[in-house]
This record gives structure tokens, C-alpha cells and sequence, in this order.
């Protein structure tokens, strides 16, 4: 028997918009466990006002169920849906120096800054003009650790407008849709760049980021075995 694919829903956004979050803010992570390239982590905002009326884009799942063609299909209505969105990237040199769950802090913290400066927050006291400092931004994060908090106030990480209330849940990549929608769109903007590398770059052509995406694949470590790493790999890890 296949197993029922669970279709993400906005009851834990609008639950956190019920406790008096005034915008809520889907995070998730892609490029995690490659051999190249960044990490990135992408944020998806929602106005509170928004969530009792809207309804989930169809076809929205986790990225990972998804297939190439219909992620992409996916991401103009996705950019639209959203309030404001934005995908943020901390480096293989980053990863190399800081270990992988502080790049994603500093991933997660520079594509929130981002979102915030879309949503109109941005001001020299961390708010516009007149607007309320209780006003409060929730967010939902993937997975079971809050390496956005854990982040704050370190060096390379931007300072937020208005810090998130981070609430962490396992598989909200396919239960929340503000965390789906964050999943397609980093998914698609990793890809795009893992693909562009390989096709601008002769160099990076025996390493086959075009279909592996700086992952693993054996003709990947295959070429690392006998070229070496490039300039883009994360030199720290178990290439081969």
C-alpha cells in the first residue's frame, strides 16, 4: 500500500497568529548534507490578517515529494502568495569555519532580515516610524532545533528588526504550508544555483552539480577522489 502524502495545512500558523503573532514565518533548510556549495535556508511570511481567509496553494508539499518540474511550476504563485519571502545562504567556507548548524543560523537570520525589510519593519529602533515594538513576528522551523535562536547576536549574523518566536516542529515541511512554501523556494534557488555553477564553469563539469547538486552521487566523490576539491567544497567533511 502507498502511503497517504499529508497535505500541509495553516492551523499552526493561524493557532500562532490566535496568541497574537501579527506576521507568521515558515523557515526550512536545503543543501544541508552536500559535498559543495552553500547552505541555504528560506522564509516564507504570512500576514496574520491573511491566514483566516487563505487557502493553500494546490499541488504545495514538502520539496522533497515533489519532482523538478513541479517544484519550478510551483514557485510563481508561491512568490505571490506569500507576503514576503526570501532565501538565505551561509557559504562552504562559513560551514567549514563555524560547523554546519551555525551556517544555518546565519542562513535562517539573513533570509529573515530580508523578509523583514519586504514586510515594511525596517527603521533605526528595529521598527517603522510610530509602529509598536509589541508587535511580534512568529516563526516555524523544521525540524526539532531552534538553531535560529541559537544564532543571535554572533558575529556575521544580522541583527533582526523585530526576533522571531521560534517554535520548532519535525516534518513542518509537510504539515505547515508557510514552511512548505519556504521548502520549495530554497529548494529552487539552491538548484538553480548548483546548475548555473556546473554550466558557467568547465571546471566543475566533471563533478556533475548539474544532476547531483553538490551532493554525494558516486560520479561526484568519484571526481573529487581524482581531482581533488574545488573551491566550492567543503573541505571539513568526509569528501570521499
Amino acid at each position: 500500500m502507498t502511503a497517504r502524502r499529508v497535505k500541509p495545512t495553516l492551523a499552526l500558523e493561524r493557532s500562532l497568529a490566535d496568541l497574537g503573532a501579527r506576521w507568521v514565518v515558515g523557515f526550512d533548510e536545503v543543501g544541508r548534507g552536500a559535498l559543495a556549495g552553500p547552505v541555504m535556508v528560506g522564509a516564507a511570511a504570512l500576514r496574520a490578517d491573511r491566514l483566516p481567509d487563505l487557502a493553500v496553494p494546490e499541488g504545495l508539499a514538502d520539496s522533497k515529494r515533489l519532482s523538478p518540474a513541479a517544484r519550478e511550476g510551483l514557485v510563481p504563485g508561491l512568490e505571490t502568495w506569500a507576503d514576503a519571502w526570501a532565501v538565505g545562504s551561509a557559504s562552504n567556507q562559513e560551514i567549514d569555519q563555524w560547523g554546519i548548524m551555525h551556517a544555518l543560523g546565519l542562513a535562517a537570520l539573513r533570509a529573515l532580515a530580508s523578509v523583514e525589510e519586504g514586510l515594511g519593519l525596517a527603521g533605526p529602533c528595529g521598527c517603522r516610524s510610530g509602529a509598536s515594538a509589541s508587535r511580534t513576528l512568529a516563526a516555524i522551523l523544521d525540524g526539532p532545533y531552534d538553531y535560529i535562536s541559537k544564532a543571535l547576536g554572533t558575529l556575521d549574523a544580522p541583527v533582526p528588526q523585530l526576533p522571531a518566536e521560534v517554535s520548532v516542529q519535525v516534518k513542518a515541511d509537510a504539515s505547515c504550508a508557510s514552511v512548505a512554501c519556504a521548502s520549495v523556494l530554497a529548494k529552487v534557488t539552491r538548484d538553480r544555483l548548483m546548475v548555473d555553477l556546473a554550466r558557467t564553469h568547465p571546471e566543475f563539469a566533471p563533478y556533475d552539480w548539474a544532476n547531483n547538486k553538490g551532493y554525494g552521487s558516486p560520479k561526484h566523490q568519484a571526481a573529487i577522489a581524482s581531482l581533488g576539491p574545488t573551491d566550492l567544497h567543503r573541505v571539513s567533511w568526509h569528501l570521499v
